[in-house]
């Protein structure tokens, strides 16, 4: 397998069409029981909401589909850390962990996020990057229970 190099860096406009197509792809394969295409407009209109008070970091490799590895989305108002994607194919080759990293830089103060409760590799993930469950809460769009989970310096 060849040397996989990640870079990161601002997310521009021209990333939009492989941020939201690796969205759905990443998604898909974690719950394969949900139709996501069937998600896509409320996406991109949360996409479109969610650049407007966020920093948008996008991972990028040679050996990934479209260069695009992964990407975080973090408001550094609040903290809230509202996505990280990772392409499937680059799950466990740090991409993940560089970009939480590049989360913590945004919200230097700390962070939180939503995960579904019953995603326990995402859960897994987070207490290795030192997140911490700070409460019960449920996603509004889907009913489903999750974790509030945060991260302080």
């Amino acid at each position: 397998m060849p040397q996989q190099t990640v870079t990161l860096r601002p997310y521009h406009s021209a990333d939009e069409p492989s941020a939201l197509a690796l969205w759905q792809r990443s998604w898909q394969q974690a719950y394969p029981q949900i139709d996501f295409s069937k998600r896509m407009d409320w996406f991109r209109e949360h996409w479109s909401d969610l650049l407007l008070g966020s920093k948008v970091v996008i991972a990028e490799s040679d050996v990934a589909p479209d260069h695009l590895a992964g990407f975080v989305a973090v408001s550094p108002r609040s903290g809230y850390l509202d996505q990280i994607v990772v392409a499937p194919e680059m799950q466990h080759h740090g991409v993940g962990k560089a970009l939480i990293d590049a989360a913590k830089q945004i919200g230097r103060e700390g962070l939180y996020l939503h995960v579904n409760k019953d995603n326990t590799r995402a859960l897994e993930f987070y207490r290795k990057c030192g997140f911490n469950i700070a409460g019960e809460d449920v996603n509004r769009r889907s009913g489903a229970p999750v974790y509030m989970m945060t991260w302080r310096p």
